[in-house]
């Protein structure tokens, strides 16, 4: 059996991965490994059994990697595990900017009275933004992410 800490919330979708030979839990003690999110383990104290830490995400930023390779213990990361999610981020965000959609639904959500569509009529103009096709996107790195965003924006008719 194999003692695995969880240091952050972890999806089920990953976890339903490990087979009746792992046990985890944020609750674990001297386990065999850990994986984490965003918590930093610059202070962590390291068992003696710690074999290895994976980093759900792409960097390792938040794992002292020179202190576990004088341990021993095996670093890694899951880059592009979480690309699409970002990528849709960074596409909703030129979205909602294009139009500045936070702003009118803040604006819609004031109105009030018997007369709301007259209102609507009367104010809408100055949400008109404009629309995303033919815009230039610069994208600096075709990476896991990258390459995401920038296909998807061509296909939105954008300038990559």
């Amino acid at each position: 059996m194999y003692n695995i800490k969880l240091l952050n919330k972890i999806s089920t979708v990953g976890l339903n991965e490990f087979d009746e030979s792992y046990n985890y839990s944020e609750d674990i003690k001297d386990e065999d490994a850990i994986l984490v999110r965003s918590a930093s383990l610059h202070e962590y104290d390291f068992g003696e059994n710690l074999k290895a830490i994976a980093r759900a995400g792409a960097g390792v930023n938040n794992i002292p990697i020179d202190k576990c390779s004088e341990n021993g213990i095996v670093v890694f990361n899951t880059p592009g595990a979480n690309a699409n999610a970002v990528k849709e981020a960074v596409l909703a965000s030129i979205l909602l900017s294009a139009r500045d959609y936070i702003a009118a639904n803040a604006w819609v959500n004031k109105l009030s009275g018997d007369d709301v569509p007259k209102q609507i009529e009367a104010g809408k103009k100055q949400f008109a933004g404009s629309e995303i096709a033919g815009k230039t996107l610069g994208v600096i790195g075709l990476g896991a992410i990258g390459a995401r965003i920038a296909n998807d924006a061509y296909r939105l008719g954008m300038k990559v």
